[in-house]
């Protein structure tokens, strides 16, 4: 039997209806019912969002506060990541961590002064609010927002359609936030994204979420793009999808996420370890416990798209990692793909195969991301 959700199960986001009336075609994801793509399909909304802007909804991700005085300290007891140190309305990116240093989850925070505001991913927002009350809970309030809108408009005219409607946003740079009032409603917008654009992400009250939209998509810049697109964006971006490229069993280390990782909570770092996996994670990135397996980006170089659990394997015919992620990229206009492979095989430049019903596929080690980032940063 599936345990896949009903129809009748599935959550609706605040902009249901308006997916509906836009023609969205919807699909079950992390428990909610959302737009996968609209009429004009995905390639046109992903050119669209690569040189215009794209809204998605994005309300199925986890909103929640951490409030009291010693809400930044205990937060940075369950990261690798400086979270102490962290600006007020500066954002960062973290990782939730298990005792042996895998992934429990990917999010992003930031010091709003009041709180330590932070957005996780939708299926595990669950996993998340209870490991985070189980942990910390006794050190600070934790305050779950899960009925909140979260918005994102992305794309290089991403700051032109959304000053029309609050000016106010031009002065933020990238991973900074602050707050913004729009029809007597409460919003908070950070300068960050998913997609290696110039780009917003808007945490407002579901009751405004659709009027807010609206009054977004009525801009000739704007256009709505759905998970599909959402998907190859962020592929070319070289970033990691939780629980594809990254999960519980993989380290920062291994997932190339070390850039991450504060110089202050390394080996030597004023506020070293005391993360869960910290032994593990800093052997690693010092190089005293050996790599298993590191995360690469691939270019394929015949024009054969290369999915998610294809096989890689040396010149030699040896089995060295997998596919986690991989698509066509459409500004790209290659096979690009994230993956894993022995150490010995993850120097940029390296040949290898990818075995796609049964046929080696020539790939090369690449740099990413596949598309040039275009981050606003001042």
């Amino acid at each position: 039997m599936s345990d896949a959700p009903t129809a009748s199960e599935l959550l609706h986001t605040p902009l249901h209806a308006l997916h509906l009336e836009l023609g969205a075609r919807m699909v079950p994801f992390a428990g909610y019912s959302m737009p996968v793509q609209y009429p004009a399909g995905l390639m046109a909304e992903h050119h669209h969002t690569r040189t215009a802007a794209g809204l998605f909804d994005v309300s199925h991700m986890g909103q929640l506060r951490l409030v009291g005085p010693d809400a930044a300290a205990a937060f940075e007891t369950l990261m690798p990541v400086d979270v102490v140190d962290l600006g007020v309305n500066k954002q960062r990116y973290g990782l939730l961590l298990t005792e042996a240093g895998g992934i429990i989850d990917d999010l992003m925070f930031v010091n709003r002064g009041h709180d330590i505001f932070v957005i996780v991913n939708g299926a595990c927002k669950h996993g998340d609010l209870a490991h985070i009350q189980s942990s910390i809970g006794k050190l600070c309030h934790v305050d779950a927002q899960f009925e909140r809108a979260l918005l994102a408009l992305q794309g290089p005219q991403a700051v032109t359609a959304l000053k029309r409607l609050l000016p106010g946003v031009s002065q933020l740079v990238f991973m900074t936030g602050a707050a913004f009032t729009w029809a007597g409603a409460d919003l908070y917008i950070t300068r960050s994204g998913y997609t290696g654009e110039d780009g917003f992400e808007i945490s407002l009250p579901a009751l405004v979420a659709a009027d807010f939209a609206r009054a977004l998509l009525a801009q000739p810049d704007v256009k709505p793009v759905g998970l599909g697109a959402r998907n190859s964006l962020r592929l070319e971006a070289g970033l990691c999808l939780y629980g594809q490229d990254i999960d519980t069993t993989t380290t920062p280390v291994e997932a190339a996420l070390n850039w991450a990782i504060q110089k202050v909570r390394r080996t030597g770092g004023a506020r070293a370890g005391g993360f869960p996996g910290a032994a593990r994670v800093l052997a690693q990135l010092d190089g005293t416990e050996a790599l298993p397996r590191k995360r690469v980006g691939l270019i394929a170089l015949a024009r054969v798209p290369v999915r998610e659990h294809t096989e890689l394997q040396a010149p030699n015919g040896e089995t060295i990692g997998e596919v986690t992620s991989g698509l066509l990229g459409p500004t790209a206009d290659k096979p690009v793909a994230i993956g894993y492979v022995t150490p010995a095989f993850a120097a940029t430049g390296t040949r290898i195969n990818a075995i796609v019903r049964g046929k080696a596929v020539p790939m090369e080690v690449a740099p990413m991301p596949f598309v040039p980032n275009r981050y606003f940063r001042g």
